[in-house]
């Protein structure tokens, strides 16, 4: 198949299939200086779905008149179907104020941003990154317990976690070591997929095992730092990273099922397919 000729529809028929669930996710993303966020957003109102927004929200300082003016014109008309985490740039605003008020109860406990929901067969944990203003991210740590203590009430076969800095990535940024807690606690518990933004371009890994190894049974994580903010050229090529794009703006759809997932990234403002595939849940090789 010529992915350059693919349109959103080939995607399938998304949520509204039996047992599956849509999700569109990117970071990086408002600027009230370019059109780029614009575009995307275009993209993501075309389609139905749960949308996750990883990180760096609102540029520059994730204030409020940046939610109201960047943001709530391009993305901000998703809303009412997004979830969200917290980025370095959201954290500029003491206390990512304008970020908590902006997705109120979409962005988890003010002033905590760690939370969970179900998403159809799914568990699904969103985390703050910013390990130095929220107390660490080290499994002794305030966020570091509630993640092993959320995961240890929610055993589920699909498991996906969302946060904005990756703890692997080719992009200019790198792979963050800082958040190896998390990210070991998640292997651990069989997680399947992992969401960040940072790096702005496009980057899918194959699954890696807790010390970022390849592994058949690891997590697979996906960079999709390509929301509107300007792009980043890709500077090394990190363990394990199977496909990466610098070049274009866009959004990953996920379909997400009882038993595993297909991934595509779309590329803006036409919504042609870059990268696709599939996977399953480890809990359904692991049971």
């Amino acid at each position: 198949m010529d992915l350059a000729s693919v349109s959103p529809d080939a995607l399938g028929p998304g949520p509204s299939a039996a047992a599956s669930e849509r999700v569109i996710a990117a970071g990086d993303i408002a600027r009230c200086d370019s059109q780029a966020d614009d575009q995307t957003a275009a993209l993501v109102a075309s389609m139905p779905g749960t949308v996750i927004v990883l990180g760096d929200d609102a540029y520059a300082n994730g204030s409020a008149a940046d939610f109201a003016d960047c943001y709530g014109p391009s993305w901000g008309r998703l809303l009412e179907r997004t979830w969200a985490a917290p980025g370095n740039h959201d954290h500029v605003t003491a206390g990512a104020a304008g970020y908590f008020d902006y997705f109120g109860d979409r962005a988890g406990p003010k002033g905590r941003g760690w939370y969970s929901f179900e998403l159809g067969a799914w568990h699904v944990v969103s985390l703050d990154s910013e390990c130095a203003l929220v107390g660490g991210c080290a499994s002794a740590s305030p966020q570091g317990r509630w993640l092993d203590d959320d995961l240890a009430a929610h055993p589920a076969a699909c498991l996906l976690a969302f946060w904005h800095r990756p703890r692997f990535s080719s992009g200019l940024h790198g792979s963050d070591a800082g958040l190896d807690g998390p990210w070991r606690s998640l292997a651990a518990a069989g997680a399947d997929l992992v969401l960040n933004g940072h790096d702005h371009d496009y980057e899918r890994f194959d699954p890696l095992a807790a010390d970022g190894t390849p592994d058949p049974a690891g997590i697979r994580e996906f960079v999709v730092g390509t929301g509107g903010a300007s792009l980043r050229p890709i500077i090394r090529r990190a363990l394990g990273s199977a496909f990466r794009d610098a070049t274009d703006h866009g959004v990953l759809a996920l379909t997400l099922s009882a038993t595993g997932y297909e991934w595509a990234f779309l590329k803006s403002p036409e919504g042609t397919i870059a990268d696709r595939g599939t996977g399953s849940c480890q809990g359904e090789d692991h049971p």
